[in-house]
């Protein structure tokens, strides 16, 4: 290859092509491809390669701090969760087709952030925007822009991502000011984002800590209006033998 050529394919980023430039002429000279062909298989490779580095890069930029896998989940050490349901959904990718709600209640360890994290995966694998944040973490965010008048910033930040993963919700007690920027963000959110949720309580518990009972049962109206509820209260916690294992439990 020429630097001139060479040139060429780096501006027009063109990577894929630059690396496997002399191979596939070297194809092309053994009459394996037609001018056709070889312009197509050329094509077909950029693309491939250029989608799954956006999809690498869309997973670096979702903040997901570990990436927790459905196939890696030990389904065989969780009997009372309901496999077949969780699966069907998961398969179907209605949660994100429909703009659905998935929302885990359970206790600390039982597993909810590893496959909140990934139904996250999946549909940041398959094109879509996503994001991962702990609930203290979003409700101090929200907090500090009340500050510096950044609300509708931060707000149109988190309503942007077609799925967010919300996760810890209820683990602290939050101001009042707080309790209404999230309930405004959920409601931007509903029925045009996806929204996942984990939390250690049931809904009856949402007000321990939201503490205002009319902005509390408006938001339980709302999410639960499109939201696919997996009660895990009665499953068993994972963390202290996956942890000996060296896997960890994700939530």
């Amino acid at each position: 290859m020429d630097e001139q050529t060479r040139t060429i394919l780096k501006y027009l980023r063109l990577g894929h092509l630059l690396a496997h430039w002399d191979e596939l002429l070297a194809e092309a000279g053994r009459g394996r491809f037609s001018h056709e062909r070889l312009l197509k298989r050329v094509l077909e490779a950029e693309y491939h390669a250029k989608s799954d580095n956006a999809r690498l890069l869309r997973r670096k930029r979702a903040n997901i701090p570990e990436p927790w896998e459905i196939e890696t989940y030990p389904f065989d050490r969780q009997p009372n969760l309901n496999r077949k349901r969780l699966m069907a959904l998961y398969d179907s990718f209605d949660y994100m087709t429909k703009k659905q709600n998935v929302i885990w209640m359970g206790r600390p360890g039982c597993g909810k952030t590893g496959l909140a994290t990934s139904f996250l995966l999946q549909a940041i694998d398959r094109g879509y925007r996503g994001y991962f944040v702990s609930f203290p973490e979003l409700v101090g965010e929200l907090y500090v822009s009340v500050a510096d008048h950044s609300q509708a910033k931060v707000l149109r930040k988190y309503r942007s991502y077609d799925c967010l993963l919300i996760d810890e919700v209820g683990y602290v007690e939050i101001e009042p000011v707080q309790v209404g920027l999230f309930f405004t963000l959920m409601q931007k959110r509903h029925k045009t984002k996806t929204t996942l949720i984990t939390t250690n309580l049931g809904y009856g518990d949402w007000g321990s800590f939201l503490k205002n009972a009319h902005l509390t049962a408006a938001l339980i109206d709302r999410l639960t209006e499109t939201t696919h509820t997996f009660n895990m209260k009665s499953c068993r916690g994972l963390r202290g033998k996956m942890d000996q294992d060296g896997e960890g439990d994700g939530g």
